[in-house]
């Protein structure tokens, strides 16, 4: 993508021309550089697949962006907003949807609240499972939403609990409605949660909105999956739609016994007078202790 001239006379890094950047100023009003806008994800939809993750610390972000992740999203909790800007400082090029809370809008004004509170941190977009009514208010209020379809977690008690959703001709007629809406909403995306690949390509290419595939196999337009199964941070068992790259449960557990390990031995080499040794210590200058005593003992 083309770097842009800004008003304020700003000048994109250095490198932004070579990483494909583009200048933007956010909703918030920051200046910046993204590898994709709305319209650039847009754009893409039907050429390639994308790639999505979710970090959950810094150092993950950074490693996500230096990697070259297409976008992220960010969970961000208004009463904590720390987190999600230290990811956003960690990965400054990259497009993230910050996913805000299911209940923290009660009303459409709320949700306008909310999103322009995530914005105003430097996010790119929100993602959200509000419903439509929420969706259409923050998307006229100029927020770029990204919405939630098939198994919604914290609506799961709708569909009958945390299984794949989309089997039976009802469900695969209702997720495309719920798609469809969320387009006619104004969202510019919706993240599509176990649903059947084949169900979810059809969809794929019957609307206009960018879907992001979890647990939806190769059918969306963006490949979605959280950091934390990526790396494996966690133990088995593992989602049935995820991959670990990398096994760092088992290195922080190694890291563990090699924390209790280093305490252990330095316990015993002080219980055993090995620590601290000569090398460890200073040494009073020839005369010094001797003068000290001789001091001390006078004005004692």
């Amino acid at each position: 993508m083309a770097n842009h001239a800004t008003s304020d006379g700003g000048i994109p890094p250095r490198d932004a021309g070579n990483r494909g950047l583009t200048r933007v100023m956010t909703l918030g009003g920051t200046y910046g550089t993204r590898n994709y806008t709305v319209k650039g994800l847009r754009d893409q939809k039907g050429k390639r697949v994308l790639v999505e993750t979710l970090p959950f610390s810094p150092e993950e972000a950074a490693a996500a962006e230096e990697a070259g992740i297409d976008t992220m999203k960010v969970r961000f909790d208004p009463a904590q907003p720390e987190p999600a800007a230290a990811i956003r400082k960690a990965a400054p090029n990259t497009f993230m949807a910050f996913s805000v809370p299911l209940v923290a809008a009660a009303s459409p004004e709320e949700a306008v609240r909310l999103g322009y509170d995530a914005m105003k941190l430097g996010a790119d977009a929100i993602m959200c499972q509000w419903s439509p009514r929420f969706i259409e208010a923050a998307a006229e209020a100029g927020i770029p939403v990204q919405g939630h379809a098939g198994l919604v977690p914290r609506k799961s008690t709708w569909t009958g609990g945390l299984r794949a959703v989309g089997k039976t001709l009802d469900e695969a007629m209702w997720i495309y409605e719920e798609i469809k809406t969320l387009e006619r909403a104004g969202a510019y995306a919706v993240e599509v949660e176990v649903v059947p690949e084949e169900l979810l390509a059809e969809i794929s290419r019957r609307t206009t909105l960018m879907t992001s595939s979890i647990g939806g196999g190769g059918g969306g337009d963006i490949q979605f999956l959280f950091a934390e199964d990526i790396l494996g941070n966690n133990p088995p068992p593992y989602p049935r739609h995820s991959k670990q790259y990398r096994n760092m449960y088992k290195m922080k557990q190694e890291m563990q016994r090699e924390r209790i390990a280093g305490f252990t031995e330095f316990i015993n080499d002080v219980q055993n007078k090995k620590f601290p040794a000569t090398e460890h210590v200073i040494k009073a200058p020839e005369n010094l202790i001797s003068e000290f005593l001789e001091k001390v003992g006078k004005s004692s």
